[in-house]
């Protein structure tokens, strides 16, 4: 085996307490994503404290749905092993299955607080999309949601740094940095959905153009790896779903375009 200095999965200790680098890195996604949202409520005059009301409730609620949208999907397994399904620590959610709750949550919310859900889904969605990016940094650090088996010139030959060639490094075997290639996707998609802003797009324009940026790079990418769950032996959920995603996102920008002047803008 190759001498190869790799990053620890752990960030600190403190006696029982284990904390790793990829709730570290969750966290931060978290926080940068409501500081950005946060200062567009106060640029459009909105209350500044929705977005922390929200988080209050959509944190949890989406790491629940993340985790049972895995564990439906796994289910065989954890029928077999009733006691794996609440250990989370062990791995094992879904960015769609948080997407879902976190969508679902925003809904009520939103309806609660009289306020507009497309207006505040545009709001958070550049957020969104830049946590995801961030956060599958978190997938690098437990050396998870790669790709198939490749060779170390392969890597090299893509101009990477060094930490991350060598954390590509599992058991003997080099792979795909695929969690990179999806973090650069929604980098891009960030920059996108910025540049979208700013030419003023009609309510819910700004959500669900997010919605097809990511599904489009999660089909491709999704490809690549080797962990995904599967719905029969060769058709990828995540795939599936991005899919589903794209032509629901397509069919309501239709609709709402067709809706014409009838619609708010997004900056009003």
């Amino acid at each position: 085996m190759e001498n190869i200095q790799q990053i620890d999965r752990v960030a600190l200790e403190f006696g029982p307490i284990t904390i790793y680098w990829y709730g570290i890195i969750i966290a931060f996604g978290i926080i940068l994503g409501w500081f950005l949202a946060t200062r567009e409520l106060k640029k459009l005059g909105l209350p500044k404290d929705i977005f922390s009301d929200l988080l209050i409730w959509a944190i949890p609620i989406s790491i629940v749905s993340a985790r049972l949208y895995y564990v439906l999907f796994k289910w065989e397994y954890y029928l077999q092993n009733p006691g794996k399904i609440f250990a989370i620590w062990e791995g094992g959610i879904a960015i769609h299955g948080a997407l879902i709750g976190g969508v679902i949550t925003a809904i009520i919310f939103a309806k609660k607080r009289g306020i507009s859900f497309w207006q505040l889904a545009d709001i958070a969605a550049p957020s969104i999309i830049l946590g995801q990016a961030i956060g599958r940094w978190g997938n690098f650090m437990n050396q998870e949601a790669h790709g198939a088996a490749v060779t170390r010139l392969f890597l090299e030959n893509l101009n990477l740094p060094e930490f991350i060639i060598n954390q590509m490094y599992i058991n003997g075997v080099y792979y795909h940095p695929t969690f990179l290639y999806e973090s650069t996707w929604n980098i891009a998609g960030f920059i996108f959905l910025i540049i979208i802003r700013k030419l003023n797009p009609r309510r819910g324009g700004l959500f669900l153009s997010y919605l097809i940026w990511y599904s489009i790079g999660r089909f491709f990418i999704e490809g690549l790896r080797t962990d995904s769950l599967m719905l029969t032996e060769s058709l990828r959920i995540a795939q599936l779903l991005s899919l589903i995603l794209i032509g629901i996102a397509l069919l309501l920008l239709w609709f709402r375009h067709k809706k014409g002047d009838s619609i708010i803008r997004y900056t009003e």
